[in-house]
């Protein structure tokens, strides 16, 4: 048996799901514009330039949700999918998962629990590592539970998770991991093939060095 991993924003999905999030909040009039876009579109490119300070971002991005109550907060993610997520996901990259069935697979990702925990599904993937919120009877507290999934976390997780259920990153004939970004190099160099999905520039750059394959999934970057 193979584990398969796949990152998710730009990599299963032809667009980042935690940028379209706040930027759903802000077109409906929940978050304020003004007050927002602008600090939203800061972190996403510091995402993007591998410079993200992600505890000040999961601050940014996680306090709206304890402002409003789970039951109002699933209403607008049901939107949510319709109009943001549902655009994004490919026949090719539905395709790309399908191609792995019957083997371990996880969508790892630092996109927190409940904006992917529905993606997921979607793909039909059934075990998810994502940043963990923090609840008090069943209401978003606005903060962080546990270690997010980022970085050098994304590879703590996998290897936490894959301890709960009986196996190491050393169980499998081989492990792979599918991801477009420079943030994910600590995973990307734990596994026994990595694969460039789209890959940023500075991503597409160690994948030549490494010779490692590069996927252009969703067209040409």
């Amino acid at each position: 048996m193979k584990l398969v991993l796949f990152d998710l924003d730009n990599t299963l999905l032809d667009g980042d799901s935690d940028f379209e999030w706040a930027q759903f909040l802000i077109e409906k009039k929940i978050l304020d514009r003004d007050s927002y876009e602008s600090r939203n579109e800061e972190f996403y490119r510091a995402y993007q330039s591998g410079t993200l300070d992600i505890m000040e971002f999961l601050d940014f991005q996680l306090r709206p949700l304890s402002q409003y109550p789970r039951h109002q907060l699933n209403r607008w993610h049901k939107d949510f999918m319709q109009e943001k997520i549902h655009p994004m996901i490919t026949d090719s990259a539905r395709e790309l998962v399908h191609r792995f069935r019957g083997e371990l697979i996880a969508i790892v990702t630092a996109t927190n629990a409940f904006i992917t925990q529905p993606i997921a599904y979607e793909f039909g993937v059934k075990h998810l590592i994502a940043t963990d919120l923090e609840e008090e009877k069943g209401e978003f507290t606005g903060r962080v539970a546990g270690l997010p999934s980022f970085k050098e976390g994304k590879v703590t997780r996998v290897e936490s998770w894959l301890s709960s259920i009986g196996f190491s990153m050393n169980s499998f004939e081989e492990s792979l991991f599918f991801s477009d970004s420079i943030n994910d190099m600590p995973l990307l160099e734990a596994v026994d093939k990595a694969v460039a999905v789209n890959p940023d520039q500075k991503l597409l750059a160690h994948a030549k060095l490494k010779n490692w394959e590069v996927l252009q999934l969703h067209g040409e970057a």
